[in-house]
């Protein structure tokens, strides 16, 4: 802090003063002569006063900003005005036109052996390819065509494209990264999951079975199901073990009437030939039924 030099300079406890000054008496003296020989050399025009700097032992007491309080913090935050945006002129922001990309006729070919496949194939499986080298995917083309099933490369791009105008929708979802579509005629999920055993960087996604969606777990246990034939033969056997014991259940009373019949008329024929006139003949068993 720099302060007014006093005129009572020499006094070491002034009243006037608003300072004290602690320095030794040689260095007071430089001073005063500096202050005196600067008054006499310097010219009075724009003459500033006489300033010296004074060392306090102690800080100076200063006053800090009282902190505002939370409650009004948040207040002022809640009211701060908030100017509205100007508006962008008319005319300003013109919508953009994407421009309509026609398909190639590489495209749209591949879209209709697509249709035709949806159509006539009744096993459409989605396999991730992860890095399978050429060697173990011709064994695996020839593993799989023993039963019929063939290994089809289609671009994602065309198969997404397809799927979004088509009622297999939900099956876009399954065609990101390197995907391989197994398709068959016949729904042969078993022969298919045993082929894939022997080819772990082959991953089962989804397959379409028989118009129906599955994941890989819905095709885990579509494989667990026995075969049509098989279930055919039980259900023939058991209708035809149900009619013929309907028809014994049918049979069973007749006989057994036509049993007791006869046994009746057995034991009435010798007291029908004692107690009757001779001559005449007991009646038969069929006149009396």
């Amino acid at each position: 802090m720099f302060f007014r030099v006093p005129s009572c300079f020499e006094r070491r406890n002034c009243n006037r003063c608003l300072t004290y000054d602690a320095r030794p008496p040689f260095q007071r003296f430089l001073t005063k002569m500096a202050a005196t020989l600067c008054g006499r050399l310097l010219p009075k025009q724009g003459w500033l006063p006489l300033t010296q700097s004074v060392r306090h032992g102690s800080k100076a007491v200063t006053r800090h900003r009282k902190p505002m309080h939370i409650l009004k913090q948040k207040l002022m935050a809640i009211t701060e005005y908030i100017p509205p945006k100007p508006a962008a002129p008319p005319g300003a922001l013109t919508p953009r036109v994407k421009p309509v990309q026609e398909e190639s006729g590489l495209v749209l070919l591949l879209k209709k052996d697509l249709q035709t496949m949806f159509q006539d194939c009744k096993m459409i499986a989605v396999i991730q390819n992860n890095a399978t080298n050429s060697e173990d995917m011709l064994l695996l083309k020839h593993r799989l065509h023993k039963h019929g099933i063939k290994i089809k490369f289609i671009p994602n791009q065309v198969m997404r494209s397809y799927l979004a105008d088509s009622p297999y929708i939900n099956m876009g979802p399954l065609f990101i990264g390197q995907t391989v579509l197994f398709v068959s005629k016949e729904p042969k999920v078993k022969e298919m999951l045993l082929s894939l055993r022997t080819s772990p960087q082959m991953v089962l996604l989804g397959a379409c079975i028989e118009k129906i969606l599955l994941s890989r777990q819905g095709v885990l246990n579509y494989a667990k199901l026995p075969s049509v034939t098989l279930v055919q033969g039980e259900l023939v056997s058991g209708l035809t073990m149900l009619t013929s014991q309907t028809a014994s259940m049918l049979q069973r009373h007749p006989a057994h009437l036509s049993l007791i019949l006869q046994q009746y008329l057995k034991q009435q024929a010798p007291a029908g030939s004692t107690n009757g006139t001779p001559g005449e003949s007991p009646p038969k068993a069929e006149e009396t039924a």
